[in-house]
């Protein structure tokens, strides 16, 4: 059977850094463990491909090898045998042991800081640029009030497990090294509930909506993220919150498109104005303006408005509004209309009234003799 791509095994983009490469781990890690899943066999498998995945991309050389030749340039030296015998022990010592509290850390039995959570914001531009508040209602895991997060019923406590004797892990052989594992006794925790609590069933944690208020400061854009500390969830055992990342992203709008701290639009001018010279009223954001143009006005030509852009939410200086003039020819003309073209038209023969079009068909002339 055909290998999966590592990448897609751990849910990750190539060039996704160390950091978060590791959270991808843990997160597929923590879904699939076999002692999260007894008597499972395709979440077995799904663990066994995480770790092979992590193994691979957390080893630079390795990594670089997969990236240019796939399963080929890594075959030979992945896996249980000659040099992958360290990586699993680092794998094991450093990931599973900040997911299960190995690597010489102890057991789970204190606190456990709480996920952190994202939220995907959708904006106007107008909002983005000139910021807002806004409420999000966000589903989380916050701590039982029943009882107070221990997951015991009130009046009872937890106690401890015998299996591993509170430290959360038993150590088991294999081969020529030992591994330590997650108490399947007590799945980490180092404690046992007896009697659980009803309305968290002993997880110490309950679902829940919260409705929040998202101050959003103006200037943001696209891939921005708003930090809202301690509102993730709920830590286990009395640990602290997470954290809540509010991930913006800006709409497209139907007449401003944004470059960094620059907007742009396109004015549309009928011929005559752009012949002879004129005035348009075009939008800002802030409201409208005039915009004077100049007599023989072309296509593509750009108007500069200073200080009619974005001020970067970083801090800078503000951006312009840069309005690309397109010059619209006329329909649905009447025959007197045509008329007066076709006369306008033979007004203009032999005379250098289109630059851009006469230096056009020299260099046609010139590419045909050539």
């Amino acid at each position: 059977m055909a290998k999966r791509d590592y990448y897609e095994i751990l849910g990750v983009e190539r060039g996704t850094d160390a950091a978060d490469l590791k959270k991808a781990y843990r997160r597929v890690a923590m879904k699939f463990h076999p002692d999260r899943n007894p008597d499972d066999k395709s979440a077995e498998e799904k663990f066994k491909e995480a770790n092979e995945a992590y193994e691979v991309l957390s080893d630079e050389q390795k990594r670089a090898a997969y990236d240019r030749f796939g399963h080929a340039g890594v075959d030979q030296q992945s896996g249980m045998g000659g040099g992958g015998a360290s990586n699993f022990s680092d794998i094991f010592g450093d990931v599973f042991g900040d997911i299960f509290g190995g690597g010489g850390r102890g057991g789970r039995g204190g606190p456990v800081r709480g996920s952190d959570l994202r939220y995907n914001l959708e904006l106007t531009l107008e909002e983005a640029v000139k910021g807002t508040s806004t409420q999000i209602k966000v589903p989380t895991l916050v701590g039982c009030k029943t009882c107070s997060g221990s997951g015991a019923k009130p009046g009872s406590k937890p106690v401890t497990c015998t299996t591993c004797g509170g430290h959360g892990q038993v150590r088991m052989q294999q081969g020529f090294f030992s591994v330590q594992q997650t108490c399947p006794a007590c799945r980490g925790r180092g404690t046992i509930i007896s009697d659980p609590c009803k309305p968290c069933h002993g997880q110490g944690r309950i679902e829940e909506t919260k409705t929040l208020q998202v101050k959003v400061p103006a200037g943001v854009d696209t891939g921005d993220r708003i930090r809202l500390s301690g509102e993730g969830e709920a830590g286990e055992a009395g640990g602290p919150n997470g954290d809540l990342y509010v991930q913006v992203n800006v709409r497209e709008h139907s007449i401003f498109k944004r470059e960094g701290a620059d907007l742009y639009c396109e004015v549309p001018m009928d011929f005559v104005d752009a012949a002879l010279g004129g005035e348009l009223e075009v939008p800002t954001l802030d409201g409208r303006v005039k915009l004077k143009i100049p007599p023989e006005t072309q296509t593509g030509k750009l108007f500069k408005l200073r200080g009619k852009g974005v001020t970067p939410v970083r801090g800078g200086a503000q951006g312009d509004l840069l309005c690309r003039v397109v010059v619209e020819t006329p329909v649905n003309l009447t025959n007197k209309q045509k008329e007066l073209l076709r006369d306008f038209q033979a007004t203009m023969k032999g005379g250098k009234y289109s630059p851009k079009q006469s230096s056009w068909f020299e260099g046609v002339k010139k590419f045909l003799k050539d």
